[in-house]
């Protein structure tokens, strides 16, 4: 090789590692890729029914959010926490709907906000430990699921803005405390019959992929293994470290438990640092924390719809952003994300 032609080797080489070096310096440098943080495409429109199931002789009211336009979408349908309402976690539902869900948010009577609502101010916290004691609304709970996919498979058929733009084949189930509950009965979890003699469950085939925040977990630890044993759908669970129970025996450290139970399809889990069991609901007025809500519901709404995206619409770019590093390099040191697979 000539001098000339080193020379022209060498500095060939030169800039070849000079411009390596920089791109994996600019990789370095690059703020962490936020998945669908804000609104989507989608304009969003709601509707409520006040549905009744004649077979339970039970009313099961429901506010739908949606698309204005295009579909079919898949459906979530979204069970609320001990209290709430269908007019709760809208933040959610929206989201959802803007990004091309249609997003179903149940109403448990029993367990609603009609529990406390009318109760004196003095006795409305007896009130909710009544109902979170009433073996029926756990057993209720999950048929409301249920029936409501059964009511969008209904609209789906019949003359309305639903006709045709349901894909009843792409089902999640989501839900918060006494949601997540009746989230995981859906998904598979198993019971004690009421007199004792064996198990049952309320699994819906129909239901793909969940999400499950603040979890409660069986009192007896010797349920815990054979509780989740069934569950075989790819589930999303989310908790924080200061994630206890204002009502029942679940504490924050037990919230991850069915994580680490399922063992059936992908699980993954997120852990908010210091935060509490309100998180995904949004404290009220005047309640001690809530300062960092909007952050952790920032995280819920990229992680839920990267969830939904890849169990749902069978998305590769949203799997990889959950199964590489791309949700865990946005919540930095805001929390601990797990995954395991089957």
């Amino acid at each position: 090789m000539t001098r000339t032609c080193r020379l022209i080797f060498l500095i060939g080489l030169a800039v070849e590692l000079f411009c390596a070096g920089a791109l994996r310096a600019d990789e370095t440098n690059a703020a962490p890729v936020r998945y669908k943080e804000m609104a989507g495409p989608f304009e969003v429109e709601t509707v409520k029914y006040d549905w009744h199931d004649q077979k339970r002789n039970r009313d099961v009211p429901a506010k739908i959010y949606y698309p204005k336009t295009g579909g079919p979408f898949p459906v979530i349908i979204f069970s609320h926490g001990l209290g709430g309402s269908r007019d709760g976690y809208e933040y959610l539902g929206r989201h959802w709907a803007s990004h091309g869900y249609v997003s179903v948010h149940v109403q448990h009577l029993g367990s609603d906000s009609a529990v406390w609502r009318d109760a004196p101010a003095g006795e409305r916290w007896q009130a909710l430990e009544r109902s979170a004691m009433n073996i029926q609304n756990a057993v209720e709970r999950p048929k409301d699921v249920s029936f409501a996919i059964d009511q969008m498979k209904a609209l789906n058929a019949e003359d309305g803005p639903f006709k045709g733009r349901v894909d009843l084949e792409r089902v999640g189930v989501a839900g918060h405390s006494f949601g997540a509950f009746t989230t995981l009965a859906v998904a598979g979890e198993t019971f004690p019959t009421l007199d004792g003699s064996g198990e049952r469950t309320a699994v819906d085939p129909r239901v793909k992929a969940a999400i499950a925040m603040s979890s409660p977990v069986p009192a007896l630890k010797a349920r815990w293994d054979k509780a989740f044993a069934k569950i075989r759908i790819p589930m999303f669970h989310m908790t924080g470290t200061k994630d206890d129970s204002p009502i029942g025996s679940s504490k924050a450290p037990d919230r991850r438990v069915p994580f680490d139970k399922i063992s059936g399809a992908d699980q993954y889990l997120v852990t908010f640092k210091d935060g509490d069991h309100m998180v995904f609901s949004g404290h009220l007025p005047g309640q001690s924390g809530g300062e960092n809500d909007a952050l952790f519901q920032s995280f819920v709404l990229m992680g839920a719809t990267a969830f939904w995206d890849a169990y749902l619409k069978d998305d590769a770019r949203a799997k990889a952003w959950l199964t590489t590093d791309g949700f865990a390099e946005v919540l930095k040191d805001n929390g601990k994300f797990e995954r395991k697979f089957k």
